[in-house]
Formats: structure tokens, sequence, C-alpha cells
């Protein structure tokens, strides 16, 4: 105890208050969610997109489904994932933590940029997705490139799965896919397949990728807190919110609460027929006129009687 007032005494006894309350404005997890890796590698900045807040992430940050990390333009980032899974990301990289599939460990959508996933015989099953093409494997390497319409995928070592990806987002039956093989895919088209990939893809390939990506895992054996950079904004969040609807589904209610941010609102409502899933939230009153046929078809009680 102090014996007397002092700055030094009210300063221990308000830094627990203080830490809590740098807690507490943390974006918390989704709840009941699990951990799912753990950033071990960041080369320039890196933004995470947890909830409805942009942190900026350091080595050390605890991965958790639903999370959108966006490397920066000459940027590099290693993730490690349960089970063991290294995934590597390249520059100019946006990446969806989808989370946990039924027959997957972990599963991830690439919107645009380069990833490279390493896993173990015994990790499990992984699988990676673009717009275009998506990948399953139970072991091995497989190197992953988005852009625009395009998408491009190399089997490096082992074996995988190769889907054809709808515009919705979802998976077409696997089609089975040996180490060395090549595929590409543009929006519309069938899959292309060749034995090995074209030398615009390797030079273009990020040169990290070219090695084998040590683990780093055991660096970090306490979760390190990211920092709050401010809350998302619609500009931030457009290519997300219009990407298939099988992978932004639970988007509505988690970005609601950006609705009353004026700016984000007024964005959202120009570009509503990008994300029709949006107008029940916008536009509730839509929603109470509507009528059942029942309802339309039955005359109102004579209550005369």
């Amino acid at each position: 105890m102090c014996p007397e007032p002092s700055n030094l005494c009210f300063g221990v006894r308000m830094n627990p208050l203080l830490l809590l309350l740098v807690v507490l404005l943390l974006p918390a997890p989704p709840a009941a969610a699990q951990e799912i890796g753990t950033i071990t590698l960041v080369e320039q900045a890196l933004r995470v997109m947890r909830g409805t807040a942009v942190l900026r992430a350091a080595e050390g940050v605890r991965l958790y489904p639903g999370d959108i990390l966006e490397s920066s333009s000459g940027g590099f980032v290693q993730l490690e994932l349960t089970g063991g899974t290294v995934v590597a990301l390249g520059p100019s990289t946006r990446l969806f933590v989808l989370g946990r599939g039924a027959k997957t460990t972990a599963q991830l959508v690439l919107l645009s940029g380069w990833l490279k996933g390493e896993t173990g015989p015994n990790a499990g099953a992984y699988g990676y997705a673009s717009p275009q093409l998506a990948a399953t494997t139970h072991g091995g390497a497989v190197v992953l490139h988005a852009s625009g319409d395009r998408a491009e995928l190399f089997v490096e070592s082992g074996t995988a799965g190769i889907s054809k990806v709808s515009a919705d987002g979802s998976l077409a039956s696997p089609e089975a896919a040996k180490a060395g093989q090549f595929f590409s895919r543009r929006a519309g088209r069938g899959v292309a397949v060749n034995p090995r990939p074209d030398s615009a893809f390797v030079e273009a390939m990020p040169r990290p990728f070219r090695d084998t990506l040590p683990p780093r895992l055991a660096r970090f054996p306490k979760a390190v807190e990211p920092k709050r950079d401010h809350e998302v904004i619609y500009s931030e969040i457009q290519p997300w919110l219009t990407m298939g609807r099988a992978w932004r589904r639970g988007f509505v209610g988690r970005f609601q609460p950006r609705l009353k941010d004026a700016e984000f609102r007024k964005e959202l409502e120009a570009h509503l027929n990008d994300h029709p899933e949006w107008r029940p939230v916008l536009h509730p009153e839509d929603e109470d006129v509507k009528t059942t046929p029942a309802e339309a078809g039955n005359p109102a009680p004579d209550r005369r009687r």
C-alpha cells in the first residue's frame, strides 16, 4: 500500500486498468474461434482485417478464421498453420483465411497475388483457392498465382486435387495432379494442363518461393497482439464484398456495424448491385411491405358480426 498519494503510486495502481483498456480496444477473434496459425515472418508492412478493424500485423500474431491479410508491394510473409503446413505470401497479395472445412485442416482464398503452400505428409489436407483455380493437397508443395481473370497453379512436389472454380466460389470435382504439372485458366474457359510451368511464370515467381520454406514457429511461443490502425473503409473491403458468394457468407453481419459511418453506407449503396445481399439491411422497409400470396388472397375478416 502507498502511505500517501503520489504519482508513482497512482501509476502503479492504474497500470492494470490501462492494460485492460488496451485489450478491450483490440478487436477480439470471432466467438468460439480457434487459432488456425501464426504469422512467423513479415518483410515490410502487412495489414490484417479482423472484425471491422484494420490491424498492423507483426511476427508472432496469431491467425483466426475470417482474417484478411494484405501484403505490401515489396513484401514477403510467412504463415505457419495448424498441423505444420508453411504458407508463403508474395508481394501485393490478398488472402482470406476462410477457416476449417469438412475435409480440410485449413482453407485459404487467394484473391490476388502469390501463394506457396508446403504441407508435410502427416499435416492433413489443406485447400488453396482462387477465383479461377483451387488445389487441395495432403502433402507436397503448390504455388498459386491469381491476377485479374487468370490463375496459374504449379504442383511443385507431391500430389494435389485441382478444381475449376465457378463465379460464386464453388469448386468442381477435383482432378488428380502430380508433381511437375502446371495448370492455368482464364475466366469462363477450361483448364489448360502442361507438363511443366512456362518461363513467364517461373520468372515472375517470388524468389523466396524457389527454396524450401524454413519453419520459424518455435521463435514465437507467446502470441503477439497486433496494433489497431483504423476502422475499415469501403474501398478496402470492396474486393472482398464482391468475391464469390460461397466465400463472403457472414460478411453482412460482420461489417454491418460500419453502417454507422455515413460515407461507408453511401459507398455500399452506390455498389449495391455488386452485393445484393446487403439490400434487406439497407432497406428493411422494402422487406416489411412484402406480403405472402396467402395474405394477399385472403380478404380481411368481417368484424361487424
